[in-house]
Parts: structure tokens; C-alpha cells; sequence
């Protein structure tokens, strides 16, 4: 199991103060504020930055962080994945789960066959859809969808 989680990504800079504007991998984008610092993962490795100021802007979260002061610094920080230690991650409710935790599950039919494993989720509102890569590199589209068993009434 990973140590570090991704929660969000850097896409673009806000302002001229040194904000960066955040896509966020969570369903609670106010989740951001039980946080004092996050991990870069550069190319060079991962760098820890200790939030300074957090705002929100459609769907968006706009961090401050220390040492990034203006906009060319900022920019250098584009396209760059935020992370968190696993201790800082939400309890969730039973049988919810973290996405990181679903990649590289295998999947099987009730028959055991094979499917494949799961190699990423998309979410579509309603449910989520797994995609599923066997050997050959096919895909299979499987939605979330809680099985539901009807009890017959005969």
C-alpha cells in the first residue's frame, strides 16, 4: 500500500502572489483545510510545502503555499501532483474506498475467469466506471454499481 496519496493537481497559477490553482481528487474540496503542509512531486523528487492561505474558486482550490511568493515561482509548479501522508487521509465510510487503493485490483467473473486489473476509475456522476486491462491490453468499461439482490417473493 502507497504511504502518500495524491489528492489534487496543480494546473495553473492565480494571481501574482504566488497561488496555485488546484484540480482536487477528492469529493470534498474543503477537506484542504484540515491541512498544514502537502508533498510536490517533482522530477526531481518530492518537496514539502506548508500551506500558507486557502481559497476556493469553482470547484477549484487556490493554495498559498511558503516560498512561493509570486507568479514565476508559481508557474514553475504547474502540472505537479499534491500529496499527503496516508495518516493525513479522511476515515471513510464503509464500503467506500480510495481510488489509489482500487488500482491494480484484479477482477474476476462470479466464475473466477480472469478480467484483468483495474487501471484507472472515471467518475460519472451517477456512478463510477473501472477500467479493467487484461494481458492482451484490452479494456473492459465496468460501472460501480452496488449489487443489489432481489429477494423473490415466491
Amino acid at each position: 500500500m502507497e504511504t502518500l496519496m495524491e489528492i489534487g493537481q496543480i494546473v495553473n497559477t492565480y494571481g501574482i502572489k504566488g497561488f496555485v490553482k488546484v484540480q482536487p481528487f477528492t469529493d470534498n474540496i474543503r477537506r484542504f483545510e484540515d491541512l498544514k503542509q502537502i508533498y510536490l512531486q517533482l522530477k526531481k523528487g518530492l518537496e514539502t510545502f506548508e500551506i500558507e492561505e486557502i481559497k476556493y474558486h469553482k470547484q477549484m482550490v487556490l493554495l498559498k503555499l511558503k516560498g512561493i511568493d509570486d507568479i514565476n515561482e508559481a508557474e514553475k509548479y504547474r502540472n505537479c501532483y499534491l500529496k499527503i501522508d496516508r495518516k493525513d487521509a479522511v476515515n471513510l465510510p464503509e464500503d467506500t474506498y480510495f481510488i489509489a487503493d482500487l488500482l491494480e485490483m484484479e477482477v474476476t467473473t462470479e466464475e473466477g475467469e480472469m478480467l484483468g486489473k483495474i487501471t484507472d476509475v472515471y467518475p460519472t456522476g451517477s456512478n463510477d466506471i473501472y477500467v479493467v486491462k487484461n494481458e492482451q491490453g484490452k479494456q473492459i468499461l465496468l460501472p460501480a454499481i452496488r449489487a443489489s439482490r432481489k429477494k423473490s417473493g415466491y
